[in-house]
């Protein structure tokens, strides 16, 4: 194996947690200020939640396009372009004078987060050895699970005095950061092959969207993170509203039960390749379902609870979801994740805005069902598509 091979074939899995902790601070970190933004800017649940919202959008209308771009341009150029980018939209966001300036800020920040998540999936399963890349993979995703708690402790905290725009200076230096990570400890490519011909690129989006396994892996996504970000936009409002009354700092140590994804996530590994994805999205429904019947209940400790065993089975979900896409193709790898995450994050926009309004209308009781029945639609697509198509081992 010759010395650039051999760079590229042996990044640490401490990379791929890295990177994937430094994205996802961006992602979530407004869910612990939404109470104080919709204090600020007179509004109400529903249009708060496009704070988290127009992220989710752009993110989800990227993502194709992201792919792509990565597949014609390579996974770590386009990492290192994505990161660089991100710093300016959190500075935008940091000097927001109204919603609407947020929001805009928002959605660019959407555009160019994908270009990390994707490119680094797809590198992951190209450029990693087999034997190392369940590893990898796991490593990525606990990342990701970390950033997302930290993204929303660490913006909690520093807005603690009543100033937000602190948590948008705070990303902008993650972003920073997480260029500097990747152009230093990422190697260079040896297994990618550029696909600029835009047949070959309509050839591989035709194949993608006629693989069945693809389209319920892609159904099952959009509905656990409608469920995810439907709870979480939610949860944070009825937190800080009575008999609770938790202020920005205690509504992020509520997000500590991210963290369970960090042990949850690699025990996930094992018993996906014992069981098959099926058996754990079922297992991970379940304990969702279970969850958020828990936080029916009024004690703040039950519902905690509650949102951890919901949280534990979204992780999981999400670990099949993604164990699912990478078997089931064999080629344009960032093409198919990036309409996995079409998809993803298209069912976290709809939720910011349809969860918002049901928790308006009918508070926590009526919000509790819309996420139940999203839960167990997705354990009936990916039972359904899963079970129809055999998933190709990796």
């Amino acid at each position: 194996m010759s010395g650039p091979e051999q760079r590229g074939r042996r990044a640490p899995a401490l990379v791929f947690a890295a990177l994937g902790t430094l994205v996802f601070l961006n992602v979530y970190a407004p869910q612990s200020l939404l109470s104080l933004l919709a204090r600020d800017f007179g509004v109400g649940p529903a249009a708060v939640g496009g704070v988290v919202g127009a992220t989710m959008l752009a993110m989800a209308l990227a993502s194709p396009l992201t792919g792509v771009v990565a597949d014609a341009w390579g996974r770590r150029r386009t990492v290192l372009w994505a990161f660089g980018l991100l710093v300016l939209p959190a500075l935008l966001a940091s000097a927001a004078p109204s919603l609407a300036a947020l929001n805009a800020a928002r959605f660019a920040q959407g555009l160019l987060i994908p270009g990390v998540m994707v490119a680094l999936n797809a590198y992951i399963a190209e450029d990693v050895t087999p034997d190392r890349r369940p590893g990898a993979l796991s490593a990525y995703v606990t990342g990701t699970v970390l950033g997302g708690f930290l993204g929303r402790f660490l913006s909690g905290l520093v807005a603690s005095r009543g100033d937000w725009h602190a948590a948008f200076w705070l990303l902008a230096l993650a972003c920073a950061l997480g260029w500097i990570v990747a152009r230093t400890a990422l190697p260079p490519e040896t297994a990618f092959q550029p696909r600029r011909n835009p047949r070959v690129v309509l050839a591989g989006l035709h194949t993608h969207l006629h693989n069945p396994a693809l389209r319920a892996t892609c159904a099952v996504g959009f509905l656990i993170l409608f469920t995810l970000v439907g709870t979480f936009n939610t949860l944070t409002l009825r937190l800080a509203g009575a008999p609770y009354g938790l202020s920005t700092v205690q509504s992020g140590a509520v997000f500590a039960v991210y963290l369970l994804g960090v042990v949850i996530t690699p025990v996930a590994g094992p018993f996906l390749a014992a069981r098959g994805p099926r058996t754990a999205l079922l297992v991970a429904v379940g304990a969702s379902v279970l969850g958020l019947l828990v936080t029916l209940t009024t004690p703040l400790p039950l519902v905690i609870a509650g949102v951890a065993a919901t949280a534990c089975g979204v992780f999981l979900a999400q670990a099949a979801a993604l164990a699912a896409v990478q078997r089931s193709v064999s080629g344009a790898r960032s093409l198919a994740g990036g309409l996995y995450h079409l998809s993803y994050y298209g069912g976290a926009a709809l939720s910011s805005v349809v969860a918002g309004q049901v928790f308006e209308t009918g508070g926590w009781p009526a919000t509790v069902p819309l996420l139940v029945g999203s839960l167990l639609l997705a354990a009936l697509a990916g039972t359904w598509g899963w079970r129809r198509v055999r998933v190709k081992p990796t």
